[in-house]
C-alpha cells in the first residue's frame, strides 16, 4: 500500500493551506462547502488554475476552467497521455505528510532492534503476542545482524489486557533492548505487570492514536522511507521481494 494513499487527519494542519480569507472560484467555494478541503494553487496549462486538496484523507486536484465557472476534479494527461497530476500531488501532499509523518514516528515510543548507525531505519508497531510481529522480528535478523537496518518498535496493545500489559513490562524494562528480544525470540516472554503505571499507560495510549491516525489496523504495521522520501506502509508481516522492498538488498 502506496502512503500516498491514505493521509491521516492528524497531520493535515501541518501542510500549507490556502489563506482562508481568499475568495475562491464559485466551483471551489461549492467544493469546500461539501467538505473538501483546499490546499495550495499551483500553475496549470490551458488557461487552467490547479489546487491541490483532501477529501476523506485522499489527495486530489482541482482544475478550474479560465472563466471560473467550471472545475474539473480528477487527473489531466498531456498530448502523449502522460500524467500531469500524479508528480504534482506527490511533490506539494504527499511528500510534505511523509515528512510530517516520519517526524511524528520518530517522536513516538519505540525500543530499538538494531545498531543505531544502520543506514535504515524502519518503524514497526509491534504488540508482544502478535505471532506475526515475531515473525517478522526473526526474519529481519540479517538485516539487522548486519547492522544494515534498525527497526524501532513502537508498542501497543492491540490484542487486550495482556498485550497492554505485556508490552509496559517491555517500557519499563532497564534493558529494553533485551526484553525486546527475550520475547520477540521466545526465549524470555515478556510478563503481564500486574499494574500499569501512569508514565507506560501514556506511552501505550499514544502510540495507539498514533497507529489509528496511519490508518494501521493490525501488527505487524510497518512505515518506511522509499528513496524519494515517500513513506510507505506495509501491513502484517512480509515475506520474501516484500522483505528486500522494505529492508534493501539482503546482506
Amino acid at each position: 500500500m502506496t502512503f500516498k494513499k491514505f493521509l491521516p487527519v492528524l497531520a493535515l494542519l501541518s501542510l500549507p493551506v490556502v489563506a482562508q480569507a481568499e475568495k475562491f472560484p464559485a466551483p471551489i467555494e461549492a467544493m469546500r462547502d461539501r467538505g473538501v478541503e483546499v490546499l495550495e494553487r499551483f500553475d496549470a496549462p490551458s488557461g487552467l488554475t490547479g489546487y491541490t486538496a483532501l477529501f476523506n484523507g485522499r489527495p486530489l486536484a482541482l482544475y478550474v476552467t479560465e472563466d471560473n465557472q467550471h472545475a474539473l476534479i480528477g487527473s489531466l494527461l498531456n498530448a502523449n497521455g502522460d500524467d500531469l497530476t500524479g508528480p504534482v500531488l506527490d511533490e506539494k501532499v504527499s511528500l510534505p505528510q511523509s515528512k510530517v509523518l516520519w517526524e511524528k514516528l520518530k517522536n513516538s515510543t519505540w525500543i530499538a532492534d538494531g545498531s543505531d548507525s544502520a543506514e535504515k531505519i524502519v518503524y514497526a508497531f509491534t504488540d508482544p503476542n502478535c505471532p506475526y510481529c515475531k515473525r517478522f522480528w526473526n526474519d529481519a535478523r540479517p538485516w539487522v545482524d548486519a547492522g544494515k537496518v534498525q527497526i524501532r518498535h513502537v508498542m501497543v496493545g492491540t490484542l487486550g489486557l495482556s498485550s497492554q500489559k505485556k508490552a509496559a513490562f517491555l517500557l519499563s524494562a532497564k534493558d529494553q533492548k533485551a526484553a525486546l528480544k527475550g520475547n520477540e525470540s521466545g526465549k524470555n516472554p515478556a510478563k503481564e505487570i500486574k499494574s500499569i503505571a501512569a508514565e507506560q499507560r501514556k506511552q501505550l495510549d499514544d502510540n495507539q492514536q498514533l497507529m489509528a491516525s496511519l490508518g494501521a489496523t493490525g501488527t505487524p504495521a510497518i512505515f518506511y522511507l522509499q528513496p524519494d522520501g515517500m513513506m510507505q506502509m506495509h501491513p502484517g508481516a512480509p515475506q520474501g521481494q516484500q522483505l528486500i522492498e522494505i529492508l534493501g538488498p539482503r546482506p
